[in-house]
C-alpha cells in the first residue's frame, strides 16, 4: 500500500554510526552525512585520537579513522601523524581531564611502557565524539535557519551533547486545525513608510520603531509590521523582526547547572531586535495536557500567548529556534514583544524578543519567565526543574543582585 501523500515519517535508526560505516564500506556505497565519501574510501583521515602509550621510547596514539568503524582502530607513531589540531585536542582534553582528577602522572606498566589511565582515555575518547557531534549539530542549525547571522555551540563545561529530542524551525508549527496566517490580503500603499496610513496607524497604533530601526514603544503595546501585501520594498524601516535575527549568536553549556544558554557573539544595541520565540502554536485545553506529562519529566517550554485572550500556547519543547535556550533571569537583557506582520489575529501574535540595555559581545542573553506572555516558561536552560504549572516552586540560580529567589 502506498503511504498517504504529502505524509512525513520519520523512523529512528538503531544501527550506530560505526555499524553504517562499515555496511557502507563492505557495499562500496558512499554516505555523506556518516563520512563515507570517495576520498574515505580511497584513502585513510584520522578521525581524533583514543589513547597514548610509550613503547621502546617511541609515542604511539591510537587512531580513529574517519569512516572507518572503531574495530578498525590503530595503533600509530607519533611521527606518522599529520593533524596537529587533533593532537592539541588529545593533549588539551587529557590535561583538563588530569586537573580535574588531580592526577598528574601517567600510569606506569611493568614492561615498563607509559600508558594513560583507561579512565583518562575514556574521558578523551568522550570528549572527541561530542565534539564531532555538536560540530554536525552546528552545521545542521545553519543549513535550517533563515537569516544571515551564524549559530555557534559550544561546551568547555561537561559532556553533554546535542539535545536528542529537538527540531530546529524558523516560524511557528501550527497544530492541525490553528491557522497562524488569516489570509490577509491587502498591506499599505506607502511609497515611503512610515506614511499616515501605515500599517500601525490602521491598527490603531504608532509607527513601534525609530529611524535607526530601533525600538521606541513602551513594553505591552503591539507592533505592527507591514506585510507581504504592501507596496514598500524589503528595506522598509517597517520590517524588522520578519528579517530574522541580524545577529551571530552561541548556544553554550553553562558552568553553574542551568543547562544550555545562549550568549550574543556581537555587540547589541539596546531597543534592538534579538530573536523570535517560536515552537507549536496549540490549544490552552492541549497545553493543559502537555504541562501534567511536563511536569513528570521535570520541564516544559509552554507560552501563553495571552495578548487578547487565552486560546493559544507556544510549545518550544520539541520544535523550536535558538530561543529555546534562553536562560531566565530577574534581571534580564530581553523584554517580550507581542508582533503582528501577515496575521492580524489578536489571539496568535508572533513573540519577539527585544534588547533591554547594551549587550556587550560574549555576554548571556536572558529575559524573565514572568514577563507578559511568559508566565508559564520553564525550559532545560533552568536545569529541568518544575515548570510554574506544579505546586512546588522553582528555585532561581540566575545570580541577579535582585533575583525572586524562585523563577514562578
Amino acid at each position: 500500500a502506498r503511504p498517504w501523500q504529502g505524509a512525513a515519517w520519520y523512523v529512528p535508526c538503531l544501527a550506530s554510526l560505526e555499524t553504517l560505516q562499515e555496511l557502507c564500506r563492505k557495499e562500496n556505497l558512499r554516505c555523506k552525512s556518516i563520512g563515507i565519501t570517495n576520498r574515505s574510501l580511497k584513502s585513510y583521515e584520522v578521525e581524533y585520537l583514543c589513547d597514548y602509550k610509550v613503547e621502546e621510547g617511541t609515542e604511539y596514539y591510537l587512531v580513529k579513522w574517519k569512516g572507518w568503524p572503531e574495530s578498525s582502530n590503530t595503533w600509530e607513531p607519533q611521527k606518522n601523524l599529520k593533524c596537529p589540531l587533533l593532537l592539541q585536542n588529545f593533549l588539551s582534553d587529557k590535561n583538563e581531564y588530569l586537573s580535574r582528577v588531580r592526577e598528574g602522572k601517567a600510569l606506569k606498566v611493568r614492561n615498563h611502557v607509559k600508558a594513560l589511565k583507561p579512565a583518562v582515555a575514556d574521558y578523551i575518547v568522550k570528549k572527541a565524539k561530542q565534539r564531532i557531534a555538536l560540530r554536525r549539530w552546528k552545521e545542521e542549525l545553519n543549513r535550517k535557519k533563515n537569516h544571515k547571522a551564524m549559530i555557534l555551540v559550544e561546551n568547555t563545561v561537561d559532556l553533554e551533547g546535542p539535545p536528542l529530542d529537538f527540531y530546529y524551525i524558523n516560524e511557528y508549527k501550527p497544530a492541525p486545525g490553528i491557522n497562524v496566517i488569516n489570509g490577509i490580503t491587502t498591506g499599505c500603499e506607502c511609497a515611503d513608510c512610515p506614511a499616515e496610513k501605515c500599517c500601525p496607524k490602521e491598527a490603531g497604533f504608532i509607527l513601534a520603531y525609530n529611524k535607526q530601526k530601533k525600538l521606541k514603544i513602551q513594553p505591552g503595546l503591539p507592533i505592527y509590521e507591514c506585510n507581504s501585501f504592501c507596496r514598500c520594498g524589503p528595506d522598509c524601516p517597517n520590517r524588522i523582526v520578519q528579517k530574522g535575527t541580524p545577529y551571530s549568536l552561541c548556544i553554550f553549556r553553562t558552568n553553574n547547572g542551568r543547562g544550555w544558554g545562549v550568549k550574543t557573539l556581537q555587540k547589541i544595541k539596546t531597543n534592538s531586535f534579538v530573536m523570535e520565540y517560536v515552537g507549536e502554536v496549540i490549544t490552552s485545553e492541549e497545553a493543559e495536557r502537555r504541562g501534567q506529562l511536563y511536569d513528570n519529566q521535570g520541564n516544559t517550554y509552554l507560552f501563553d500567548l495571552d495578548y487578547d485572550s487565552d486560546e493559544f500556547t507556544v510549545d518550544a519543547a520539541r520544535y523550536g529556534n535558538v530561543s529555546h535556550f534562553v536562560n531566565h533571569s530577574c534581571d534580564p537583557n530581553l523584554q517580550v514583544f507581542n508582533v503582528f506582520i501577515d496575521n492580524l489575529d489578536l489571539r496568535l501574535p508572533r513573540i519577539a524578543l527585544f534588547s533591554t540595555r547594551t549587550i556587550k559581545a560574549g555576554e548571556e542573553l536572558t529575559f524573565d519567565y514572568q514577563m507578559k506572555g511568559s508566565i508559564d516558561l520553564t525550559s532545560d536552560s533552568a536545569d529541568g526543574l518544575s515548570p510554574s504549572r506544579k505546586r512546588i516552586r522553582t528555585v532561581c540560580k540566575c545570580g541577579a543582585v535582585c533575583c525572586r529567589g524562585y523563577l514562578n
